[in-house]
């Protein structure tokens, strides 16, 4: 699902995702994979389990970090 962080709290970690039918998710800092220094106003790809958003992407970026940092062989 796209959405994008309308709202965040850096004091406590928590945050608000509207999607585009103006749904609203809270989420948790540690729920978004890829997390830079400012991610309010962020577009975000998630995915919602219940009325909880986990697996959250900002979609701005490389989407690769999600995956971590590279490591070379």
């Amino acid at each position: 699902m796209i959405g994008r962080i309308s709202k965040f709290r850096e004091d406590i970690g928590i945050g608000v995702i509207v999607t585009d039918d103006g749904r609203k998710f809270r989420f948790s800092q540690l729920d978004v994979l890829n997390r830079n220094d400012a991610i309010l106003g962020e577009d975000v790809d998630f995915i919602p389990v219940g009325h909880r958003p986990t697996d959250i992407i900002l979609m701005s970026g490389s989407p690769w970090t999600a995956f971590g940092a590279a490591t070379h062989v």
